[in-house]
């Protein structure tokens, strides 16, 4: 509409504008047409007039007789046409004035030699008075002539800009018709085929309707025995420092009677063993049971946040967007390149995988965990070396494989490395067993899973299966939910 409003718009302007400029150019030719006309009159007067006062010969005066009632509306049309060049009027008014009397001395001498007066005639020519005043006209006159024809060439040339610039808006606004003619039906096609495409998926969902109410299944009871084995261990685990710190409690209570009894009995009524008992307790009992609790509380308030931690992320909305997978995978390595370069180690990355529409937050925690893990766990004995590999899976999702030549794990742990605060293998690096549990989290938060192989003494290869688009997932999770 806007295409078509401007050219239209355009053109009536530029239509507009060319019939302006002929209006001008038929002015400039009807000024011109009667200047000229007038100066052939006033010639034909001049020259019949002077015929007859040589020759006395009335044959001389047709020529006048034909120009002399020609002349008053020749200087009355270029009166009317003068309004184009408004600069000649006061001086043409003037000549009209001029012009007329001049007719009427021509007039004059003609009756004076009709009557036999040429002499007088003779004498009123001799003057140069008239002479003047043709002078004077054939001078405006001629300037006329030459204003008219500068504007006739300008209005020519206006007129062929405007016809130049009506050319050019034909050809780019049939450029733009056609251009947007063809993206109406570009976008037409389009949308039918994304019509289409949606109509297969809608056949393909229906289809594997089944499959999917058994997944779901499955992840609602996979789901529950992870709240199940969540329970036990964060009941189990919180429980450990809890029992510390009632136990060391207790200690507490014995060591200040102890204490109590040194400070508040007099030295001579407390034995020797009494004595001990209390500095033992005041320098050696009292700080152990205090800083054992101390770093019982240390721990549970460690648990207590890895736990807020893991609720958190699981609460977190999602924002889904395009992402390059490749380039996100980088951008990871890099962070651990340094540290691969002073072990002398090797990293490789290898994906085939097309942009995903997923949540990047959550794609750059989970990856920074297992390269982080990688390092941390890497074998002392071989230089590290990090492989990732990224390729499409089936039912529109990618799998991506994080394989490392470190320390591994051994089989009987490969599912509880998973699990909130456990860890396996030799515990010589700091951690508290949430980092593989918080990958998970993340993972299924995206609608994928997670799973490992590993060796021990051989390395680990962590295997993420992620969907193509998290936006299908989420709106799935969320009619399910309605």
């Amino acid at each position: 509409m806007i295409a078509l409003t401007g050219i239209v718009g355009t053109t009536v302007m530029l239509v507009d504008r060319a019939q302006r400029d002929f209006n001008v150019i038929i002015a400039e030719r009807d000024l011109r047409i009667a200047t000229t006309g007038l100066r052939i009159l006033l010639h034909e007067l001049e020259s019949s007039q002077r015929g007859f006062l040589l020759t006395e010969d009335e044959a001389y005066l047709l020529p006048y007789n034909e120009a002399y009632g020609r002349v008053v509306p020749a200087i009355s049309q270029i009166l009317e046409s003068i309004s184009i060049h408004p600069e000649y009027r006061s001086r043409m008014e003037e000549l009209s004035a001029d012009l007329t009397r001049k007719i009427e001395e021509m007039q004059r001498t003609i009756d004076l030699v009709r009557d036999g007066r040429r002499d007088e005639a003779i004498q009123i020519v001799s003057t140069d008075h008239g002479k003047e005043i043709m002078d004077q006209a054939r001078t405006l006159l001629r300037e006329i002539v030459r204003s008219s024809d500068e504007g006739l060439t300008e209005g020519v040339e206006e007129q062929r800009r405007s016809a130049g610039m009506l050319h050019l808006i034909a050809i780019v606004g049939g450029v733009i018709i056609i251009a947007v003619v063809g993206g109406s039906v570009w976008m037409a096609l389009r949308y039918t085929r994304d019509l289409l495409t949606a109509r297969s998926e809608v056949e393909a969902l229906n289809e594997g309707l089944e499959q999917r109410v058994a997944k779901r299944t499955h992840d609602l009871i996979r789901a529950n025995e992870e709240v199940q084995r969540f329970a036990y261990i964060v009941t189990h685990d919180l429980r450990a420092p809890l029992v510390n710190i009632m136990g060391f409690t207790s200690e507490l209570n014995e060591t200040m009677k102890s204490i109590q009894a040194y400070v508040l009995a007099d030295g001579d009524q407390l034995t020797e063993h009494q004595i001990t008992e209390a500095r033992t307790a005041a320098s050696e009992d009292l700080p152990e049971a205090i800083g054992f609790i101390r770093k019982s509380t240390r721990k549970m308030d460690s648990l207590i946040n890895a736990i807020l931690k893991i609720s958190r992320e699981g609460k977190r909305p999602l924002k889904p967007e395009t992402i390059d997978l490749e380039a996100l995978l980088e951008a990871n390595l890099a962070t651990i390149q340094h540290q691969v370069i002073e072990n002398h180690g090797t990293t490789t990355l290898n994906v085939h995988a097309p942009d995903i529409i997923s949540d990047r937050m959550s794609l750059d925690q989970f990856f920074g965990n297992l390269l982080d893990n990688a390092i941390k766990y890497r074998s002392p004995s071989r230089p590290i070396a990090i492989k990732i590999t990224a390729d499409r899976a089936p039912g529109r999702q990618i799998r991506i494989a994080v394989s490392d030549n470190g320390r591994g794990i051994p089989e009987a742990d490969h599912q509880r490395v998973f699990d909130l605060f456990r860890r396996s293998g030799q515990q010589d690096q700091q951690g508290e067993g949430i980092g593989l549990a918080h990958v998970r989290t993340l993972t299924r938060s995206l609608g994928g899973d997670i799973t490992l192989s590993s060796a021990e003494g051989e390395g680990t290869t962590f295997t993420i299966t992620l969907p193509i688009d998290v936006r299908t997932v989420v709106r799935t999770m969320d009619n399910e939910q309605v």
